[in-house]
């Protein structure tokens, strides 16, 4: 998927600054963040969105979870807290097709998000 910029950020060929980074996840802090802490975690294989995942992926689904609390932790935002999001689709707001969790923090948050 060359022309999915994740990919290309997961390949090197796009600089991010990364916040955690393991064989199968990678984790970096968005570019437009809409939050103080606002850190995208994103599977190293490409998925268009969670629609895609199986039963099968459950164990990386729930390391795409872990992953965000340790980063929530290492950010500082467990007292305050945050909030993990991810977009399925163009009408939920996805715009860049490659599964990607959102983490969003040091503000707070109003509900209903959308």
């Amino acid at each position: 998927m060359s022309a999915c910029i994740f990919c290309r950020i997961i390949a090197g060929t796009i600089p991010a600054k990364i916040a955690f980074q393991d064989d199968r996840v990678l984790a970096f802090h968005d570019v437009n963040p809409q939050a103080p802490v606002h850190v995208l975690v994103i599977p190293k294989r490409h998925m268009e969105s969670l629609q895609d995942m199986t039963r099968e992926d459950g164990d990386l689904l729930a390391h795409l979870l872990m992953v965000c609390k340790e980063i929530g932790s290492d950010q500082g935002l467990c007292d305050s807290g945050y909030r993990v999001v991810t977009n399925v689709g163009r009408d939920a707001g996805q715009s860049v097709f490659h599964l990607h969790l959102h983490l969003l923090g040091g503000r707070h948050m109003s509900w209903p998000p959308g």
